[in-house]
């Protein structure tokens, strides 16, 4: 990101406003595993039609995704896979911060008197 100007990081933030709704990390996780309609998607995330259109347009409009007419059904598919390698290298960020939490809590824990050494 480093020299890039204002208008620029507008995108780059928009971009990522699109991945901060867990229910549109959902519809991506889920085209993963290859293409789906909107109802597949719907049934499968427990939503209506309309919900999953609206995240599906936004993704659309942000390049994440493509759609192609069928008949009268329209099929969604990733337009840009990066966005697993960029989900998956803050998914094990995340991973690794809970199991220094867990650790931390551990170690604090062993370190904490008991109640019963607190009465000798």
């Amino acid at each position: 990101m480093e020299g890039l100007p204002p208008e620029a990081l507008t995108q780059v933030a928009s971009y990522f406003q699109a991945l901060s709704e867990p229910t549109r990390l959902q519809i991506l996780n889920m085209l993963r595993g290859g293409e789906r309609n909107v109802g597949e998607l719907a049934q499968a995330c427990g939503y209506t039609s309309a919900n999953i259109s609206r995240h599906l347009s936004l993704l659309m409009q942000h390049g994440l995704v493509e759609r192609e007419s069928r008949g009268t059904a329209v099929y969604y598919r990733m337009a840009d896979e990066s966005v697993y390698a960029l989900c998956d290298l803050v998914c094990g960020s995340i991973a690794r911060r809970l199991e220094r939490g867990a650790q931390e809590r551990k170690a604090f824990a062993r370190a904490r008197p008991t109640a019963r050494s607190q009465r000798s």
